[in-house]
């Protein structure tokens, strides 16, 4: 903590900088990946997801089966209790009892007319069923055979990148440790704020890098001089001259290639 509150404003701008440089250098290799990430998880979701409906279908279908093998078992039933009074009726001893008895083999024919219109119905759900099975496989297969190419796709720029971006993430927490906490704070808060993610910049043809606005000279002076920490005051950037940055970048661009 000492050699922090002892650095210069120069040495904080120079650690700030490399910083930056680190940082940007993360982005660019993410950026290489751009979407890709992003696009191999919702695949996987969407896989995933048309695995859970394959399941659904199937244990649905299996249910209309179990259905129909029910209301099989209920015809066969009912015909047998027809047959049962039907011979009951050739012994009654009076037409209450034969009545009675009509009324039952009535109710079972009755019984027997709803579970067949059942399974008409329930044959027809499974015909439906079927065809969402064959729709739902053929997209499944479709989804699975993009993810292994999007898979692919990520895997072969991850085994060029990975590396150097763990490299990169291990150094740029080393810097970060060379940083008040303060000044590291203002760093990350201006990184979040702006598109390209640039929160140290230089100055170029008398503006901060990556903005149009002018830098009046006397500021440009005092930027050069290396005494206090400048902000533009448009974009909030920190600004560091021209030959503080392109030290900083030889010497960042050597340790970029012996991280590769």
């Amino acid at each position: 903590m000492a050699q922090k509150t002892e650095a210069t404003v120069e040495d904080k701008l120079r650690t700030l900088y490399d910083l930056q440089l680190i940082d940007s250098r993360i982005d660019e290799i993410r950026n290489v990946r751009g979407e890709l990430p992003l696009e191999v998880e919702d695949l996987e979701d969407e896989v995933e997801g048309l695995k859970t409906r394959m399941e659904k279908l199937n244990d649905e279908l299996a249910d209309i089966n179990h259905s129909i093998a029910d209301r099989k078992n209920l015809i066969e039933e009912a015909k047998a209790l027809t047959k049962k009074y039907t011979e009951q009726q050739k012994n009654v001893r009076n037409n209450r009892e034969y009545n009675s008895l009509s009324k039952e083999i009535e109710y079972q024919e009755l019984e027997v007319q709803l579970a067949e219109k059942h399974i008409k119905e329930f044959k027809v759900q499974i015909e439906q069923k079927k065809e969402t099975i064959v729709q739902t496989k053929e997209r499944l297969n479709e989804r699975e055979s993009y993810l292994k190419h999007k898979k692919g796709e990520l895997d072969a720029i991850l085994a060029e990148t990975e590396k150097e971006e763990k490299a990169l993430i291990e150094k740029s927490e080393e810097f970060e440790q060379k940083i008040e906490e303060r000044l590291l704070n203002a760093y990350k808060r201006i990184r979040e704020s702006v598109k390209n993610g640039l929160a140290v910049v230089s100055i170029e043809r008398g503006a901060s890098a990556g903005s149009f606005f002018t830098i009046p000279p006397q500021v440009q002076m005092e930027i050069a001089t290396r005494k206090k920490i400048i902000t533009d005051e448009h974009s909030g950037r920190i600004l560091v001259d021209v030959a503080l940055a392109e030290e900083e970048k030889e010497k960042m661009d050597k340790l970029f290639t012996s991280l590769q």
